[in-house]
């Protein structure tokens, strides 16, 4: 999650809050705590119960139209756009989590999937390793300050990944005409395990449009 080039990173969209990133990972845990439940439980039942009424009280505060307050249309009504250019997985407990270290046209980081995002019984779901790598690649070339919406993600599974293990994975990008290239690789003590090649538009920072920041309180 850190950056050694002297470049501008690209951003879009407001900062994730302090409680929604605390939530995220509340969240991800209980799931994978809950998953692994056996029997009937009352804590379980409760808990439930604690989260349907916390969101009822949370959606009281919510803005009335869901759509995004992006582009120039967009009306104080709608919601804030949170910036999607990297580490999803801290404020939504729906991506996965990882660190991630980009310098050069390369990048360094490591992964553990947790039970949530397992498929067949100890090995993660490939749909999971196809969306960690497009957030992987993706901030890659944000970190790197040119980043654009990607055009294809193809990936070769070479060998089970399992869950609850700590894995590599190594990146990188480079530019043809008017496209970013890049690949990358998910290892376990050196083995290649999942291997990706992406390619995206390369877009413009002045063509992005126009995005609310966070109300005032």
């Amino acid at each position: 999650m850190s950056q050694e080039a002297a470049v501008e990173r690209w951003t879009f969209g407001e900062s994730p809050l302090p409680e929604t990133v605390e939530l995220a990972a509340a969240v991800r845990d209980l799931m994978a705590t809950a998953l692994a439940v056996e029997q009937p439980s009352d804590e379980l039942r409760a808990a439930v119960a604690q989260v349907v009424e916390a969101n009822r009280r949370l959606a009281g505060q919510l803005p009335a139209d869901p759509r995004v307050r992006v582009g120039p249309d967009a009306g104080p009504e709608r919601r804030v756009y949170l910036d999607h250019s990297r580490d999803v997985g801290e404020y939504n407990a729906c991506f996965p989590r990882y660190e991630l270290h980009a310098h050069d046209d390369r990048a360094e980081g490591s992964v553990e999937f947790p039970i949530v995002y397992e498929g067949p019984p100890g090995i993660v779901h490939g749909g999971f390793l196809a969306l960690f790598f497009d957030c992987v690649l993706q901030q890659l070339n944000c970190d790197l300050g040119v980043a654009g919406k990607t055009r294809t993600l193809a990936l070769r599974y070479r060998r089970p990944v399992p869950i609850l293990t700590a894995l590599d994975v190594v990146a990188r990008r480079s530019f043809v005409e008017n496209r970013i290239e890049s690949s990358g690789e998910l290892l376990l003590d050196g083995t290649v395990m999942c291997e990706v090649e992406m390619s995206a538009v390369r877009g413009e920072r002045a063509a992005l449009p126009t995005w609310s920041p966070r109300r005032p309180a």
